[in-house]
């Protein structure tokens, strides 16, 4: 089992910043593809960013040069740094990992998801 916990949401305003957190534990391995999910109210759940089993690093259009990606095998984390918010990017954002290879950002892809976390940008 795999289980994975976010962290770090909260109210920001637009041009504010904020650091997600998402901690795993389990049977998760290193190699496996990690990423960022969201979801705002009345839409699909997209693909924010992740990283696949091999180290590449996606971005969805919307977030390039904005947010960042990483990960710190040696404690299970994975973060999101989101710079220059807009309100556009309030969802809750969820934490996904599952064992495959290829482009990362299908949520189709992931079998293990954590509870998710709030972002609000909005002045």
């Amino acid at each position: 089992q795999v289980q994975l916990v976010e962290s770090g949401g909260g109210l920001v305003q637009p041009g504010g910043s904020l650091r997600l957190s998402c901690a795993a534990s389990g049977s998760i391995k290193n190699y496996w593809a990690i990423g960022w999910f969201r979801q705002a109210p009345g839409k699909e759940r997209e693909g924010v960013s992740c990283i696949s089993s091999i180290g590449g690093t996606y971005y969805r259009d919307s977030v390039k040069g904005r947010f960042t990606i990483s990960r710190d095998n040696g404690k299970n984390m994975v973060y999101l740094q989101m710079n220059s918010l807009k309100p556009e990017d309030t969802a809750v954002y969820y934490c996904a990992t599952d064992s495959f290879d290829g482009i990362c950002l299908g949520a189709d892809e992931y079998d293990y998801w954590g509870q998710g976390t709030q972002v609000t940008v909005s002045s």
